[in-house]
């Protein structure tokens, strides 16, 4: 596994108006080597993707195309995620004013000593802030 992949990167794969060269750049790293996500991955880019759906940003079919996409590439789940939640991730959330979600995500990326793939600005200070590098904008 090369990197932690968090949803808004994988989601921005699927929209053009958020795809960049650094996210077509993830995609490609992952689709050769792999990734590694939080258990509540899935749930959450089901739920980006159900959510356009839902707004008319995409149709059914596209969504349904675009996980089965996700479904052929190697990215593994962390069976850590739950067992974690308490312990560790819930410090993380406090520590930097996140989500437990979000905080899921940094908790992975720290333990397993890997890149982590995010859009998400307050997750991406936290990460830098606790030294991990950071993958998905162009600079």
């Amino acid at each position: 596994m090369s990197l932690v992949l968090d949803s808004s990167a994988t989601l921005a794969w699927y929209f053009e108006d958020e795809r960049t060269d650094a996210i077509t750049a993830v995609l490609r790293q992952v689709g050769e080597a792999g990734a590694v996500v939080p258990a509540l991955w899935r749930l959450e880019v089901a739920n980006g993707l159900q959510m356009a759906v839902r707004k008319g940003r995409i149709d059914a079919a596209y969504r349904d195309g675009s996980l089965r996409e996700l479904r052929a590439l190697a990215i593994a789940v962390d069976p850590e995620t739950d067992a974690r939640a308490w312990e560790d991730t819930l410090p993380l959330a406090h520590r930097f004013d996140l989500t437990v979600y979000d905080a899921a995500y940094l908790e992975l990326a720290r333990r397993v000593r890997l890149p982590l793939a995010s859009l998400d600005v307050k997750l991406r200070s936290a990460a830098s802030a606790v030294g991990i590098v950071l993958l998905g904008l162009d600079l």
